[in-house]
């Protein structure tokens, strides 16, 4: 016995395969389609890779015991982000439609499962174009010799490096005062930085140029975007390997820590990880397989995809470890050369009479003849193994990790380009996705006038986020967008994600959905995709919801300030929000989560008063009604 809830008027608002046969041969529809396979394949891997695959995914291996955080997050790529991927591959080229149209179609009472997917690809688009700001801003610095990050600036007089800066470090103060001026609280916010404010506007007018046509322009760009960063991630790994210890940092990325197998954590972070690199839920992956002939292997893609973004990720893993270990030997050799001189200095021995190779020795040495002159030596603690565990993500990875280590190789302009310019295509192919996941749910819900052509549509998105941006360029920017990162694209997708599931699996029906794909692609789904489908994929993301939404509201909400003050500056100081913010908190996750059951309340008690206004009404606004009424016409 099969569970499916009853779906009165489905027939009336899809259109049926005949239809969808109709249309291909006669290529009705005003909906535009991908010039070749190539360009669609591309346009995906470009969304689904982003910069979470080279500053999110290393630092989990490297939390969760290396080569052991490879394990749980294959095996949930195959059990959960393959199965989701490909469901929202094949629902949008059979209905033909973006996210809103697509589960309007469904039924009507999911309508608010593509309100929630255009709320949450808004509000992430919003703060991750100002990550791409900050990346043009240090695109922009990286066109000079030294580099602005590689020196401390003189204080007033001239006499002496500012204060903020020697005590901290070069990149860090780049980062932290000549980028952001950060403040030290959220609630100090100041004016926004001119600066800042110029880079965003160019963030977002080139994005617009770009989508200005949607996938008629996009789809020229992804040759570039998506192709561009696996060049320069060879490129960097091929350098990276003639480093002094970048095998080191390889190394302590893929030992395994097998303990780690056993820590729940673990596996609900690749859980999470394999859900947020697959850009599902934002309604993007939707929209462009609606643009795909209705006979594409869906199917395949998803797998394909799949395998090139798992790929990607260790791969990208790879090459940041190597410049990891890299920097991490540099500091090692630099604690122990400052070792190495205090010990010079206070036996007076000639210089090149301890070595790195000797040092060890030389200080077991002193340590017994001599424990008392030692013990008054300012001698740090070397241990390689400490400086690459020092973990890092997202902005501290790209804008002071990787700038510290770059700034330490030879023609260090020409890396600092490379590196930016690859972060900038993977960005930017990313919002294509996200813009696309906006402009295309506005279009289906006819909120405003149709006769506006999509150029400004796009252009208004685009406006609208620009506007509302202006908060990431206040001296209290960053810590707005680490807000907006922890909460606006966590809850709401996983959410979104089970909704998509349930109401194929069981609103949709799951053999009108078998069906539907052996009419596409010539047969039907093996148990592989039956079995996720209906029940591990859910679960899967039901118990992630779960553990996410039990910590968030079982911990005090803290965040990082960048503070002088601090007892232990430069160390970043955890600081409680104020209060106030969880109302913010409850705008960008409660919003768009409960966006879903409050449209499904209101076309319920729309119904209920309402009874005249049947759901076949919908009929009309699908590809099927349109075509009905047109035939109607011609007689």
């Amino acid at each position: 016995m099969k569970l499916k809830l009853p779906n009165p008027g489905l027939d009336d608002r899809i259109p049926s395969h005949m239809e969808l046969e109709r249309m291909e041969t006669e290529e009705a529809g005003d909906r535009p389609k991908w010039d070749n396979k190539a360009q669609y394949l591309l346009t995906c891997v470009g969304f689904c890779v982003g910069l979470g695959n080279v500053w999110r995914f290393p630092y989990l291996c490297q939390s969760h015991g290396g080569g052991a955080f490879m394990i749980p997050f294959l095996i949930l790529l195959v059990l959960e982000g393959i199965p989701l991927l490909h469901l929202e591959f094949a629902i949008g080229q059979r209905l033909r439609k973006g996210s809103v149209g697509v589960w309007s179609s469904v039924s009507p009472y999911l309508a608010g499962v593509g309100i929630a997917s255009m709320l949450v690809s808004f509000l992430v688009g919003m703060y991750y174009n100002t990550i791409m700001a900050w990346i043009m801003w240090y695109l922009f610095n990286s066109f000079q010799d030294p580099l602005p990050w590689s020196q401390c600036p003189l204080n007033a007089n001239g006499t002496a490096q500012v204060e903020e800066c020697a005590r901290s470090s070069t990149v860090d103060y780049f980062w932290y005062r000549q980028t952001l001026n950060t403040s030290a609280a959220i609630d100090d916010s100041g004016s926004p930085q001119w600066w800042m404010v110029l880079s965003l506007v160019a963030a977002w007018t080139l994005l617009y140029v770009c989508c200005i046509r949607g996938i008629e322009t996009t789809g020229k760009a992804v040759y570039v975007t998506s192709t561009l960063p696996y060049l320069v991630l060879t490129i960097f790994l091929i350098r990276g390997l003639t480093l002094k210890g970048s095998f080191e940092g390889i190394k302590f990325l893929f030992t395994p820590d097998v303990n780690e197998l056993m820590n729940p954590t673990t596996w609900l972070d690749a859980g999470a990880q394999v859900f947020y690199s697959f850009s599902l839920a934002f309604g993007g992956l939707i929209s462009f397989s609606s643009y795909n002939s209705v006979h594409n292997n869906c199917e395949q893609d998803a797998v394909l995809i799949s395998i090139i973004n798992g790929c990607t990720s260790v791969y990208s893993a790879t090459v940041i470890y190597s410049i990891i270990g890299f920097r991490a030997t540099q500091k090692f050799d630099d604690c122990t050369g400052d070792n190495i001189l205090q010990l010079m200095n206070a036996f007076n021995y000639a210089e090149n009479n301890i070595t790195e190779s000797n040092y060890h020795v030389v200080l077991s040495h002193f340590n017994q003849t001599n424990p008392d002159v030692i013990q008054k030596l300012p001698l740090k603690t070397c241990d390689l193994q400490a400086f690459l565990s020092q973990g890092v993500e997202g902005t501290g990875l790209a804008f002071i990790v990787f700038t510290e280590a770059i700034i330490k190789m030879p023609i260090s302009p020409l890396w600092a380009v490379l590196f930016f310019v690859m972060l900038f295509c993977l960005g930017l192919s990313t919002m294509f996705g996200n813009i696309e996941g906006v402009v295309v749910p506005l279009q289906d819900l006819k909120l405003l006038p149709r006769a506006w052509p999509k150029e400004v549509l796009c252009g208004l998105a685009c406006v609208v986020s620009l506007g509302l941006g202006i908060i990431f360029t206040l001296r209290s920017g960053n810590y707005w967008l680490g807000l907006f990162d922890n909460f606006a694209g966590s809850i709401p997708l996983l959410v979104i994600g089970f909704c998509e599931m349930f109401g194929v699996m069981y609103i949709y029906g799951v053999d009108r959905f078998n069906e539907d794909i052996e009419f596409m692609i010539g047969h039907k789904p093996n148990i592989f995709w039956q079995v996720t489908w209906r029940f591990i994929s859910p679960l899967i993301m039901v118990v992630i919801l779960i553990f996410y939404f039990v910590t968030q509201i079982t911990k005090s909400p803290t965040y990082l300030v960048w503070d002088q003050e601090a007892p232990n500056f430069p160390t970043l100081e955890p600081r409680d929000y104020p209060s106030w913010i969880n109302v913010i908190i409850f705008i960008l996750a409660g919003v768009p989560s409960l966006s879903i059951p409050a449209v499904a309340l209101y076309k319920l008690i729309q119904r209920k008063c309402c009874k005249a206004n049947d759901f076949s009404a919908d009929a009309v606004d699908t590809i099927s009604g349109k075509m009905q009424m047109s035939d109607k016409m011609k007689f």
